[in-house]
């Protein structure tokens, strides 16, 4: 067993463990937890209530998850103090039980961590952060169709410009660079520029690649898109996309086909049983999830396309209200809401707790326990559907009741 600075694991349940290429998952796992700061504290009250009511409904007893709580953020530096946002207990934590779920979390200012969520799947190697966007009926959407929409976004997590490798204007660093790429590099830029460097490898793609196609093969999709803004930034984003096809062609061949082939050899009819590889420039990108998403099934990105591109998606079905998030590794993964912590709204029992539920409900299929997704789903339809909904979502709809944060917990166990 772990010897722990500050934490103490539950006395029951068992921990997941990893058996070759797959998850053993006891009936009573033991499941890591970052309540998160700011509204995270009410948000995660309300969602741990969804989750073991959900789990009861679907087995009867039979399964059940021991929660355990670890610190990240303003709960750990009140833990263990001396600015530690991060600490090495929760990192260990989650490598030894493998599966973890947080809420928000505060990016430190002028701290050591750029962001929190960063350095968890930086460390963690989380690599894949894996984002479904889909529209619950009855959720008020500034578009004409949002059914159309139901996409899941694999957006590579450790690289790209989030890599954080970065100068400030004027500082040595900076002109040394500068000078580097002026007089040995022949490339002039402004002396007052900040500079940041843009890493994309070919591991990296080839591993949020592979994740994506192995999830369309599991869930019986057709379509992974690969996009990037290769046609300017050709040895970066331009090589994700000649990775992104070199990945399936070696990888994947048996299964799947580029959308090369798909119009020289089969005029463009997807042949029984194959998986469509075609890529978008990001641009274009936004413009075909406004006008024709339903073309599309997973959008594979470097990571800053992803980001932009799975926000704009969440808003044409209600935004990140109701946006459920994963980051995830070969193994390891932490579910997590994908909206800030909204400390003006702390404490007052009001925020939508819909983001971690629905992140719960995808940490559930991850284990193996879709019934217990099913109820979630069931649930959180079902309180849209009667328009008993948080303020952001009243706000919206006519003739809504308001419910509080725990109130609409509550209706969604009701409607499971």
């Amino acid at each position: 067993m772990t010897n722990y600075q500050k934490l103490t694991p539950p006395s029951q349940g068992h921990r997941i463990t990893i058996a070759g290429d797959h998850l053993n998952v006891p009936d009573d796992p033991i499941i890591p937890f970052i309540e998160g700061d700011g509204t995270g504290r009410d948000i995660w009250r309300a969602s741990r209530r969804v989750f073991d009511a959900a789990v009861q409904k679907a087995y009867q007893g039979r399964r059940r998850i021991e929660w355990f709580e670890v610190y990240a953020g303003e709960k750990a530096v009140e833990v263990y103090g001396n600015d530690t946002w991060l600490p090495e207990d929760t990192l260990t934590a989650i490598k030894e039980y493998v599966v973890a779920i947080k809420g928000p979390l505060t990016t430190p200012v002028g701290g050591g961590i750029r962001s929190l969520n960063v350095a968890l799947r930086q460390v963690l190697n989380l690599y894949a952060c894996v984002r479904p966007v889909r529209w619950f009926p009855g959720v008020p959407c500034p578009v004409k169709h949002p059914e159309k929409l139901n996409v899941i976004i694999f957006r590579e997590n450790t690289e790209d410009v989030y890599a954080g490798i970065e100068w400030k204007e004027g500082t040595p660093e900076a002109l040394k660079l500068l000078d580097f790429l002026k007089n040995t590099m022949g490339k002039n830029i402004r002396l007052d520029s900040g500079i940041g460097i843009k890493p994309i490898s070919k591991t990296g793609t080839y591993q949020i690649v592979r994740k994506a196609i192995r999830w369309a093969i599991s869930h019986h999709l057709t379509s992974v898109t690969l996009v990037h803004k290769g046609n300017i930034m050709k040895y970066t984003e331009g090589a994700f996309r000649e990775w992104g096809y070199e990945c399936a062609a070696t990888e994947f061949g048996d299964k799947t086909i580029s959308e090369e082939r798909l119009w020289a050899e089969f005029d463009g009819k997807l042949p029984a049983g194959k998986i469509l590889i075609q890529d978008r420039i990001a641009d274009s990108m936004f413009q075909q999830v406004l006008l024709r998403p339903d073309e599309y099934q997973i959008l594979c990105t470097p990571n800053l396309n992803g980001d932009y591109l799975s926000d704009a998606c969440a808003a044409q079905v209600g935004g990140l209200g109701l946006a459920p998030g994963a980051n995830i590794s070969d193994f390891y993964a932490v579910f997590e809401a994908t909206h800030g912590t909204a400390p003006k709204y702390a404490d007052k029992d009001v925020i939508n707790p819909g983001s971690v539920i629905l992140s719960g409900a995808m940490m559930f299929d991850y284990l193996g326990w879709p019934e217990v997704m099913e109820a979630i789903h069931r649930g959180i339809s079902g309180a849209i559907r009667n328009k008993r909904v948080t303020y952001d979502l009243h706000r919206q709809m006519d003739g809504a009741t308001k419910l509080k944060s725990s109130e609409f917990a509550e209706e969604i166990i009701r409607n499971m």
